[in-house]
């Protein structure tokens, strides 16, 4: 049986390990971590609160579904999923707006938001659904190693109505005028890693696979995903190895021939690298065998890092939400300072995650988990100082909007996290928090290709290749590198 080396256990990495078990091969997991998932990991404090880490957000539940299926399980096999209501709210600097679950109650909200802007909204969601249905479905589970792989009927029709050369700020403006309507629409694709007049409208897929198709969330914790895949890679014979830290890839004859664990060499006949790719090709191979140089690297358009803030607070919080978007605050101007000033935000938006309003598993009783997230530049300078004034700044604008007093008084567990924490922990370049952005210009086969160019058994997936950045796109990318590195 061959042997294939996973490094990194992210969603690509576990999604990789699954599918390369189920093909037949002896499978390695390598996480230079102390528990598995990547950005999704978890913790757990001593006073009783346990913070997921990275990703909040289940959209696109059929994606993550599909996984489970290609495995006879489902998720309901592993965890409990329940519909948010509102999926979330918004605060504007004139009030709020909260997004309800049913999409009716949604169309009547946009209606008395914007006269006639209920029947845009079926149009736009129209639209949305069938570039979903074609996006997730055929567009993103190519390879990507040549344009050819897009050439079939079905894609050739649909070219024009995916909108990949028209971009998404314009696009959304065809539809609705109210400033608000316009922040709801455009938001979700701040974490594709740029702004929305630089992201094809093709990406309206994603206001389909959150609003439309909802916003759930994992009772648990979004770790139970993690667990979960986990799971389904154990019952396929994947090994995993924690605390394991990967210091070279060995070539022998154009070919990855072992991997440097902890100094020790381990041999395997193909390896498949879910860790940062400019990490793993500038820190882990010879430098003749790398795809791309570092002045590649430094022309790329990454997504966003970010400013987290883990808190237990020892009181409920009243008049908050499950999750709230806080926008009182210029959209354009932020999304500027991130992607062309690269400067740390003047006046930010940033995001409040509340999973114990649903979970009481993750706070003791009668208290609070609160998880702040503000987006920021790459490779900025990042010192305390800077965390805790813009953490001032977030707390005071939770508590005029929860309309509660003195919050910091009741905080009994803080842990602030960012760009130096991404570059060690994930050794992620320029402390990057969503991987490369999904710009036309690194769309499909121009995005960083899946396999080494130069070494025959040697691939890449994640979120800087292909089909992109998030959540269920790294699953697929998961699979994809699977079935490349197997056939």
């Amino acid at each position: 049986m061959k042997k294939i080396a996973i490094i990194g256990s992210g969603f690509s990495g576990l999604s990789a390990a699954a599918y390369s078990a189920k093909n037949g091969y002896e499978v390695h997991v390598f996480e230079k971590n102390d528990s598995l998932g990547g950005r999704a990991r978890k913790f757990t404090t001593d006073n009783g609160y346990t913070f997921d880490m990275g990703p909040s957000w289940y959209w696109m539940p059929d994606i993550i579904e599909n996984f489970f299926t290609d495995f006879n399980k489902r998720t309901t096999d592993y965890f409990e999923l329940v519909a948010l209501n509102p999926q979330f709210e918004m605060v504007f600097s004139d009030g709020t707006m909260q997004i309800p679950h049913d999409y009716g109650e949604m169309r009547n909200l946009f209606e008395s938001t914007e006269k006639g802007a209920g029947k845009k909204l079926d149009e736009f969601m129209n639209d949305a659904q069938y570039k979903y249905e074609v996006g997730m479905k055929d567009f993103v589970n190519k390879p990507c190693h040549s344009w050819f792989e897009f050439v079939s009927p079905k894609i050739a029709k649909s070219a024009l109505k995916l909108d990949l050369l028209s971009n998404f700020h314009r696009f959304v403006r065809k539809y609705f005028k109210d400033p608000k309507l316009i922040m709801l629409m455009e938001f979700p694709v701040i974490f594709l890693g740029a702004a929305p007049k630089d992201i094809p409208a093709l990406y309206s897929l994603m206001n389909y696979g959150g609003y439309k198709l909802g916003t759930w969330y994992p009772i648990g914790g979004f770790s139970k995903i993690i667990d979960a895949m986990a799971d389904v890679g154990k019952d396929e014979g994947v090994k995993f190895h924690l605390n394991s830290n990967i210091d070279s890839i060995k070539i022998k004859e154009n070919k990855a021939k072992a991997l440097s664990v902890n100094g020790i060499d381990v041999e395997f006949d193909i390896v498949i690298a879910s860790s940062d790719y400019h990490h793993t090709e500038n820190t882990l191979l010879p430098k003749e065998y790398r795809n791309y140089t570092e002045d590649y690297w430094k022309k790329r358009v990454f997504a966003p890092s970010c400013l987290i803030y883990y808190l237990g607070f020892n009181q409920k919080i009243p008049n908050l939400k499950h999750h709230t978007l806080f926008f009182e605050n210029d959209l354009d101007l932020h999304t500027t300072e991130i992607y062309e000033d690269k400067k740390w935000p003047t006046k930010p938006l940033f995001y409040v995650c509340c999973p114990s309003k649903t979970d009481p598993n993750v706070a003791p009783e009668n208290c609070e988990n609160v998880f702040l997230l503000m987006p920021v530049a790459t490779g900025l300078e990042d010192h305390d100082e800077v965390r805790e004034k813009y953490f001032d700044e977030m707390i005071l604008r939770l508590e005029k909007h929860t309309e509660t007093s003195d919050l910091k008084s009741k905080i009994a567990y803080k842990k602030s996290y960012c760009i130096k924490d991404f570059k060690e922990d994930y050794n992620a370049y320029e402390g990057n928090a969503y991987g490369l952005a999904n710009t036309l210009a690194q769309t499909a086969v121009l995005k960083p290709s899946l396999k080494n160019k130069k070494i025959s058994n040697l691939f890449y997936t994640g979120q800087l290749t292909v089909p992109g950045p998030g959540v269920p796109p790294s699953i697929i990318s998961g699979k994809i590198a699977a079935i490349e590195a197997t056939k």
